[in-house]
């Protein structure tokens, strides 16, 4: 490892939180979308929301503006360590590969971008959850991280901490996969025409995001309706009724969701995962940039 590859991974997470921070309403409004009309769940079986825009205003209006932070804490706590460790990783395999390997190897930047996706994503999966949970229930129902984290290992034990972790490991190797190669392979291509420039960072993060959020949608959204499931610890009380468990798994969730609410529902929440993948790619990448060059 090379003297300043320990700044990779500082570069990484202070650019995810600050992305982070300028696109969360509408990863909010996602989440929202993404779980609302499951036909066999009675709590998110009405499409209360008609897009994104929609959604802002029924929040804003019903829950105040700050409702649209919800689960923030939880969102830069995970940044903090996934995006650090995922970015980190991705650059530090990079750098050991970029002697034998050219900088744009396609197939070198797959593996680094899956493996480090994989990760990240695993050691970050109980911050997912508690975000997923905190958004969908708005801060009536979870004030706090430490409400939250109360609640669901209360309930749900340690591994309601885990809930969705494997689509979360899938989505985060699918993102990486894309994301990660696509920016380099348009920057590495755009350097002729403008440099390593902003101009550049920008193309490049925009192209990246869109065939991230055409690859990853459908897997976020069984992710996202996974975590945001409960299932409570059994009882000692033979009183104590069953409680639904309304996804086995991810093959489960995914073959319910098509067969309920059709194809199309897989890609619920596209449009603000595109909006907001398009804003965070660009604002994580030129911070990171910058970050680099100052640094």
């Amino acid at each position: 490892m090379g003297e300043r590859d320990w700044r990779l991974f500082v570069y990484g997470g202070v650019a995810s939180c600050i992305a982070e921070i300028g696109t969360f309403p509408i990863d909010l409004a996602k989440t929202r979308l993404q779980i609302q009309g499951q036909k066999h769940d009675i709590k998110h079986a009405e499409v209360k929301y008609r897009g994104m825009t929609d959604a802002f205003l029924q929040i804003s209006k019903q829950e105040g503006l700050l409702a649209l932070y919800s689960g923030i804490g939880p969102a830069l706590l995970r940044q903090a360590t996934y995006g650090t460790i995922k970015f980190g990783t991705y650059y530090s395999l990079k750098n050991l590969f970029s002697q034998t390997h050219r900088d744009d190897d396609v197939l070198v930047n797959l593996f680094c971008a899956i493996t480090a996706g994989i990760f990240s994503s695993a050691i970050a999966n109980p911050t997912d959850v508690l975000k997923v949970r905190m958004q969908a229930l708005g801060p009536t129902a979870h004030p706090s991280i430490v409400h939250c984290f109360n609640d669901v290992y209360t309930h749900e034990g340690f591994k309601g901490l885990w809930r969705g972790a494997l689509p979360t490991s899938q989505r985060a190797a699918v993102i990486a996969a894309v994301e990660l190669p696509v920016y380099d392979f348009c920057k590495y291509h755009l350097m002729t025409a403008f440099g390593d420039k902003m101009i550049n960072h920008f193309i490049s993060s925009f192209i990246a995001s869109l065939g991230s959020a055409i690859a990853s949608t459908p897997i976020d959204v069984v992710r996202t309706r996974l975590m945001n499931q409960k299932k409570l610890k059994k009882l000692a009380t033979v009183t104590a009724q069953p409680q639904p468990f309304l996804y086995e798994g991810s093959l489960d969730c995914f073959a319910k969701t098509v067969k309920n609410e059709g194809f199309a529902a897989l890609y619920k929440g596209f449009i603000p995962t595109w909006v907001r993948m398009g804003p965070w790619n660009i604002i994580f990448f030129i911070t990171y940039e910058q970050l680099k060059n100052f640094y």
